[in-house]
């Protein structure tokens, strides 16, 4: 078992982990009970921490993705819709990152010089902030205003 939690540690080292991760990450290396034992005694001593997991990925993600995208790689990661929930309402009250429609905007000036001068443009910079994962109404004020301007 100490190899499993060595291997555990090493993992943590490198990155926040969360549960789900952890477990399959390590679970070629040992049976369900002693990962679950090993993952316990992480949790308990604070170096597991699922909420800490969320914390540093938005902080490393957030000015790069839109709230759909976030929410979805967090649910990738085993975060539980709960506290998905509490860590996208913390990081975006904090003001740092600012609201979803500001982050995109920043996301656009930095992709594109020009504002779209016809369709098949604006679509191309639209797929650009959907694939990110930004709401379909900030795009189109987004790309509105950049119309108009």
């Amino acid at each position: 078992m100490s190899s499993l939690r060595q291997a555990a540690l090493k993992r943590l080292a490198r990155r926040e982990h969360s549960r789900r991760e952890l477990e399959n990450k390590l679970s070629a290396l040992g049976t369900a009970e002693e990962i679950a034992a090993v993952l316990d005694h992480l949790e308990q001593t604070g170096l597991l921490s699922d909420e800490r997991t969320a914390a540093a990925y938005l902080s490393g993600h957030a000015s790069r993705l839109g709230s759909m995208a976030l929410r979805y790689r967090l649910r990738a990661k085993g975060i539980s819709e709960e506290l998905i929930d509490a860590s996208l309402a913390r990081a975006f009250a904090a003001d740092d990152l600012g609201s979803e429609e500001e982050r995109a905007r920043a996301l656009w000036r930095r992709k594109f010089a020009h504002p779209p001068g016809d369709a098949r443009e604006w679509a191309k910079q639209a797929r650009f902030l959907q694939s990110r994962g930004f709401s379909s109404d900030a795009i189109r004020r987004i790309l509105k205003t950049t119309d108009d301007a």
